[in-house]
């Protein structure tokens, strides 16, 4: 099977942290036996790289021939769905389908692509896609492992002062509003009052394979935006057994759900605060990792080429009930 994904996230020299877990997920599909092309439009870097992706793609299909095409983020999927040589699969990973004015190209091209894969619940509820699959994207449980704490702070340096840290992980960018940095200030400002210790630890831009270390070498990760789809660092934290404070978005509270040492909060920064201290005041790891073996980068790709084969036997479905017909009317 030979597929290419279509995508305007995935890993770049300055961006190295963008869209790791489409190439993670890529990575998966070749362990699988999936012979894949990646085309990566960098549409964050100029939006006119939008409308030159359209004339690569097909500079592309004109030299390479591909079974299916997987699109992620609707942009791609608009590119993909230029052409009618092959099936699509789509995949929308944020909250682009039920927020900001992208929910409405979303709605648009979702009826129009052969498959749709969502990443929770609540992006299938919300995008009014009965027939939308919900596979979120998978993890690594190689890379993301329990590590000691004292070591990953000594791996980073971070004992070099001898200050004992109590450090509460914010994997961000403070620049995109919607991640609400502003209540994960406030938040521990209110949580240091009542322990001095706690000091905020941002982790953004860091290579991938660097992610691990700062989640164990920290005590508690920290989630509060407005909206998300299926936050692929929660699912990371989970197999570092790294306690979590997170707001119900996307399917955080499936994946936390009843894990002992992970909390949900409102946006409220006092509540916020307060279920720091509680994560904190426990003093140990979680058994996160044990809840989250389904969501392993190797389970997720067999469910992913499992679905490959229904859209191409739908495919190959349909053309031969063609040809029967034509050779029926010939009769």
């Amino acid at each position: 099977m030979r597929v290419l994904v279509l995508t305007n996230m995935y890993p770049i020299p300055e961006l190295p942290h963008g869209g790791t877990f489409i190439e993670e997920q890529v990575k998966a599909l070749r362990e699988e036996g999936v012979d894949v092309d990646v085309l990566f439009i960098h549409g964050r870097g100029n939006r006119l790289h939008y409308l030159l992706g359209i004339f690569r793609f097909w500079a592309r299909l004109l030299t390479k021939r591909y079974d299916l095409i997987h699109a992620h983020y609707v942009f791609s999927g608009l590119i993909a769905r230029t052409q009618f040589l092959y099936p699509i699969v789509l995949t929308h990973h944020g909250y682009e389908v039920f927020m900001t004015w992208q929910r409405y190209p979303s709605r648009m091209i979702t009826p129009l692509v052969d498959k749709v894969i969502v990443v929770s619940k609540e992006q299938k509820e919300k995008l009014k896609c009965d027939k939308a699959e919900v596979i979120p994207c998978g993890i690594d449980l190689d890379l993301f492992r329990p590590v000691p704490r004292d070591e990953a702070r000594r791996q980073l340096n971070l004992n070099a002062s001898g200050k004992k840290l109590v450090l509460v992980l914010w994997a961000g960018e403070t620049s995109r509003p919607e991640k609400r940095y502003d209540i994960v200030e406030t938040a521990v400002a209110l949580a240091r009052e009542k322990d001095p210790m706690i000091e905020p630890f941002m982790v953004f831009g860091k290579p991938h394979d660097m992610i691990p270390l700062y989640m164990n070498a920290s005590d508690v990760l920290l989630l509060v935006s407005d909206a998300e789809g299926s936050p692929v660092v929660i699912k990371e934290a989970m197999a570092c057994n790294l306690p979590i404070v997170s707001v119900p978005v996307g399917d955080v509270p499936d994946v936390i759900g009843g894990t002992d040492g992970c909390f949900l909060c409102s946006q409220d920064p006092s509540d916020v605060a307060e279920k720091l201290l509680m994560a904190l005041n426990r003093q140990k790891r979680t058994n996160g990792r044990e809840k989250i073996k389904h969501l392993d980068q190797s389970v997720i790709a067999k469910r992913i080429v499992a679905l490959y084969n229904e859209v191409l036997q739908h495919k190959n479905g349909k053309s031969g009930q063609r040809d029967r017909e034509m050779v029926e009317g010939r009769e």
